[in-house]
């Protein structure tokens, strides 16, 4: 009976947390938390199948060593053994009962619990996509902040507080991820790391034949056909009947044959230059993203620099909102980020208490974080942004209804025709790359569902600090903003005149250690025309 209301305990225990849908781990450190939880009370179902194994095995010990003494004795005088009743009484009972018995439990299985719960518990586990995910996550680190697949493997990242590394098992799986998406770049990375480990004595599961055949095609999809022949060749030294292998030594002989003649009837200068060609620097494949270098280089805080001159106009200040009656005797602080566009934080605008309640009200809400379709105007999941968001209305918390209150204020625009507050969390590798807030005249149908106008500007209050990676950066103009609990960004995303300022295209990057949350407030054009009224430039 006891078992049974463990059982039920443990159930309850685990389909609570889970009430919400299980898609998209991994665009969510938040609710890959509740993941850790899960899998140390699946640990706790484990270690009490071993005691209860183990506690079965010493029952059957304990036989074994007390029939072990008594046949002993028995068979150096059977007869004058069951010359005394008891013993011949006690024979016939243990072969007809005793021995059913044991047999009985020998033949019982202790994994029931677990198996059943790991049952129940595995409709709530991560799936292909989200393993695949985390993987690509760790691809586009490495891309974004430079970082070779050692240093990875190793664990040594900036700010972390519990160091973990990769085994050869681990690097042979993101090759093969990579691979899948025929990104032989990475592959080829990836593979080689997982051979080297494995040179160095790693003990795996992983075999160098089966990592030799990934890597040796993925070089040769580079076009490196020496190394592709190298690598082919090591492989048979290792495995001789590998079927595929010496197939592809045969394919790659034949090529290199063709080319060496081809190369008899080239110039000099042309060889020359199929030499550079063949030893030019692998790199990942062109994308998709025009400023992605740029991009980059400011999340690694190495973009544009601001001028001397231009910094000596920034400023920070006490802020009263403009004479507003609730902070003329209590001013906020305030400094500006950068001047063009102007971007300024405000600084300890929003408590610890009010960010864990928005966090509490969010976490059970969020969802994978969506983007509008230019085609279709309609909101869409896009490989680009990788978190979880929610919404959430003032009516619903007078925590979220002070908030509102606060942002209008202390920017003078009319928050109820804005949306409501965005709450995001971000995933492994979590991110949104470079965009607009503001419809372009090429979507003309961007908001129209609202009947609100445009998104004329954004507030972003930063719910967390970030170990390392995850600014707001501004690839148009090399701004950078880095993530600070307990502060908010805001800038106008149009011209008073209504039209859209390019330069305030900005991206999240990749959050490389540490959780990231962030809120934000998109306010929009209706009800502002008194408070910004147009002008007649365009540019103004």
């Amino acid at each position: 009976m006891a078992s049974v209301k463990v059982w039920c305990i443990l159930v309850l225990r685990f389909l609570l947390p889970h009430s919400y849908a299980h898609m998209d781990f991994f665009t969510s450190i938040g609710h890959m938390t509740d993941l850790i939880n899960t899998e140390k009370d699946l640990v706790t179902s484990l270690k009490d199948y071993i005691k209860a194994e183990e506690s079965k095995l010493e029952q059957i010990k304990k036989w074994a060593e007390k029939l072990d003494q008594l046949t002993d004795t028995a068979t150096k005088d059977p007869e004058g053994f069951l010359g005394h009743p008891v013993n011949a009484f006690k024979l016939m009972k243990r072969l007809n009962t005793e021995w059913g018995e044991l047999e009985n439990l020998v033949l019982k299985d202790m994994s029931d619990g677990f198996i059943s719960n790991m049952t129940i518990q595995r409709q709530y586990f991560p799936n292909d996509e989200d393993q695949a995910g985390a993987a690509k996550a760790l691809l586009r680190l490495q891309d974004t902040y430079n970082l070779d697949t050692d240093t990875l493997s190793r664990g040594n990242l900036p700010g972390v507080k519990h160091k973990s590394f990769l085994t050869a098992e681990d690097c042979f799986e993101l090759g093969k991820i990579a691979y899948t998406e025929a990104d032989y770049y990475h592959t080829e990375l990836w593979m080689e790391q997982a051979l080297k480990q494995l040179d160095d004595g790693e003990v795996s599961a992983v075999d160098k034949v089966s990592i030799l055949d990934y890597l040796s095609y993925a070089v040769y999809q580079q076009g490196d056909l020496d190394k592709a022949m190298m690598l082919t060749k090591r492989l048979l030294e290792l495995d001789p009947e590998h079927q595929r292998a010496n197939g592809n030594l045969k394919y790659f002989e034949y090529i290199m044959s063709k080319e060496k003649e081809a190369n008899k009837s080239t110039t000099k200068t042309d060889s020359q230059t199929d030499k550079e060609t063949k030893t030019k620097k692998k790199e990942p494949s062109k994308d998709y993203l025009p400023e992605r270098q740029k991009y980059e280089m400011l999340c690694r805080g190495e973009g544009l620099k601001m001028t001397p001159r231009r910094q000596k106009k920034l400023f920070c200040r006490y802020y009263d909102g403009n004479q507003n009656p609730k902070y003329i005797l209590a001013p906020v602080k305030q400094e500006d980020e950068w001047d063009k566009p102007r971007i300024v934080r405000f600084l300890e605008i929003i408590s610890d208490e009010e960010i864990e309640t928005v966090k509490e009200l969010a976490k059970p809400r969020l969802s994978r974080a969506t983007v509008h379709d230019p085609q279709t105007g309609k909101l869409t999941t896009a490989h680009y942004r990788v978190s979880k968001s929610a919404w959430l209305s003032g009516y619903e918390s007078p925590v979220v209804s002070r908030i509102n209150r606060r942002i209008q204020d202390l920017t003078g625009l009319d928050v109820s025709t804005a949306e409501e507050l965005q709450v995001a969390n971000y995933g492994v590798g979590g991110q949104y790359e470079p965009h607009f807030d503001f419809g372009r005249k090429d979507e003309p149908d961007a908001f129209k569902e609202l009947g609100t106008g445009n998104r004329i500007a954004t507030w972003l209050f930063y719910m967390s600090d970030v170990s390392a990676g995850g600014a707001t950066v501004f690839p148009e103009v090399g701004a950078s903003v880095w993530p600070k609990k307990g502060t908010a960004v805001f800038w106008y995303n149009l011209f008073p005149s209504g039209e859209g300022d390019y330069s305030t295209r900005h991206a999240a990057c990749p959050v490389l250690v540490g959780n990231k949350w962030v809120s934000n407030k998109w306010i929009h054009e209706r009800g502002q025309e008194f408070r910004r009224p147009c002008t007649l430039s365009e540019l103004e």
